[in-house]
């Protein structure tokens, strides 16, 4: 079975597992327990495979039936050893985890209903919430309450309870691998499965694979020339509105684990903050590749961002971001002299999406790509949105626009359109991509195919053109059309009616009707014979 092949049923086996033990409890509280207990898995699995390797032979076989983990035997028979060895793997796997808190100790106190689990299992978070890595993890599993009357009312209810959702998680796995790709995509899949599950909530940290792949394909094409292929490295890549991560890791799945320098996202909403950080390293991603900050993007907390200074300021390669659409937010006198907003004014309080957009393309370095999926209200509204959208275009700086069907995401049935901006574009043209006749239709989403992806990012490398799909348009008609961007003005789909010749259609039926006119006359002549009544 491949790799891809594993991850897909393993998703479906642990959604199985989540569709049948999670009972009266929400969607979104059960999917953060089942996450992080499959995080925990990841986390304790690759520990062990690399004490083992750092052990070698010291590393201790255990009889059959010995249900003990191997490294706490080890702890327990060398622990003036231990400080060193843990240092080591600090060095090594950027953590460390007592054996009393690895999964092989956890699913075992569940397999034999031990009381303790509970007890061992909130010690286990904590440690690794404070103590597992060098750089701070702080709040990782702040969203966990393994206190909630949720899991029982009372400890022994509720350690009942986590026995047998971890003992069933447990079996439910362990004839899976456990490297970074199986989990890690089965961990996406899941997420998507609990996204598709709750609705306009869960839906608004997620972005469908198809469309993170167009996203993620486009961005690390060679900004000045996509034809020419991939980037062969990006030091810096951001998502502003980060979600779960799966833009992130889509780039990074593209560039290959040496392709990039750093990963940088943010996000507002704590739970989900949570789950990137998860996701990250779930995917085989280092604390020390990666930078998640917790906070308001619109608002720009994050002090590696908030530099005046255009020469100190963060540049990034490639940015990517699925902002939440038409975000009301509260634009004010401060924020219209900041310095992401300043050249080109503020979005209404009705619709936050240029300000998303102006904050991350501010960031973007000159020889950089971004790529951000928007409503297709931006490409005509008026007023402010209007103002804004105008410059970019004189400063030469939106390079391609791409509508998508209706219904492709979870939280929303509108279509929407991806914007791909750059610092020093070179086509004097906007390239225009009407891509909404092509997806598959399911029964609660339509979805992309591969077919449909491929298409879209070709026409975007090669900037070619093709009757009713893609078009490049010069920029003095757009300034004839008000800078206008809807996208059906400049590439429509529709077909044309099929002209009628009047007078043609007219012989025919004069034709038809003396035909007509003969038959009867004959068949009359038959009914004469006869005797019989005439028609």
């Amino acid at each position: 079975m491949s790799t891809q092949q594993q991850s897909k049923q393993l998703g479906k086996t642990l959604w199985a597992i989540a569709d049948q033990l999670r009972g009266n409890m929400d969607a979104d509280d059960f999917r953060d327990y089942m996450l992080s207990f499959l995080f925990l898995r990841y986390l304790s699995d690759n520990y062990e495979t690399a004490a083992r390797k750092e052990l070698g032979i010291d590393y201790p076989t255990l009889p059959p039936g010995d249900q003990r983990a191997p490294l706490a035997v080890w702890y327990a028979a060398n622990a003036a050893d231990v400080p060193e060895f843990e240092q080591l793997m600090r060095r090594r796997v950027h953590y460390v985890i007592e054996p009393r808190h690895l999964w092989s100790h956890i699913a075992e106190l569940a397999r034999t209903q031990h009381d303790e689990l509970l007890k061992t299992l909130g010690e286990g978070f904590k440690f690794i919430e404070n103590e597992s890595f060098d750089s701070t993890f702080q709040g990782l599993f702040s969203e966990i309450n393994l206190n909630s009357e949720k899991l029982g009312r009372t400890y022994p209810e509720r350690n009942a309870k986590l026995c047998t959702i971890i003992q069933k998680i447990s079996e439910g796995i362990r004839d899976f691998s456990t490297d970074a790709d199986t989990l890690g995509d089965a961990y996406e899949y899941l997420i998507g499965q609990f996204a598709a599950g709750g609705g306009k909530k869960a839906g608004e940290f997620y972005t469908p694979q198809p469309i993170s792949t167009i996203l993620s394909d486009i961005v690390v094409l060679d900004g000045q020339n996509p034809a020419a292929g991939k980037r062969a490295k990006l030091e810096r890549v951001l998502d502003i509105t980060c979600g779960s991560g799966s833009l992130l890791l889509n780039v990074r799945k593209h560039m290959g684990p040496h392709g990039i320098g750093k990963i940088y996202g943010q996000e507002k909403n704590i739970t989900t903050y949570n789950l990137a950080r998860m996701n990250m390293l779930l995917h085989g991603v280092k604390d020390t590749e990666f930078d998640i900050h917790h906070g308001d993007s619109l608002k720009n907390d994050w002090d590696l961002l908030n530099e005046p200074n255009p020469a100190k300021k963060m540049e990034f390669d490639a940015i990517v971001a699925n902002p939440p659409f038409s975000y009301r937010w509260e634009p004010t006198e401060a924020l219209g002299e900041d310095f992401r907003f300043k050249s080109h004014g503020l979005a209404p309080k009705s619709a936050a999406d240029f300000a998303f957009l102006l904050h991350a393309f501010h960031f973007l370095s000159p020889e950089g790509t971004m790529a951000i999926i928007l409503p297709h209200g931006v490409l005509f509204r008026g007023g402010a949105e209007e103002r804004i959208r105008t410059k970019l275009l004189k400063d030469g700086h939106i390079d391609t626009v791409i509508g998508l069907p209706a219904n492709l995401f979870f939280s929303t049935g509108i279509p929407v359109c991806i914007l791909v901006l750059k610092k020093c574009k070179k086509p004097d043209d906007v390239l225009f991509i009407n891509a909404s006749d092509y997806f598959e239709k399911g029964k609660r989403q339509n979805f992309l195919r591969q077919s449909d992806i491929d298409k879209i990012v070709g026409t975007y490398r090669e900037r070619s053109e093709e009757d009713r799909y893609a078009r490049r348009v010069p920029m003095a008609e757009i300034e004839q059309n008000g800078y206008n961007l809807n996208i059906s003005r400049y590439v429509s789909t529709a077909t044309s009616a099929e002209e009628i010749d009047l007078l043609a259609v007219h012989k025919q039926l004069q034709e038809i009707e003396q035909k007509a006119a003969e038959a009867t006359a004959r068949h009359n002549a038959f009914l004469a014979e006869l005797g019989l009544p005439l028609i």
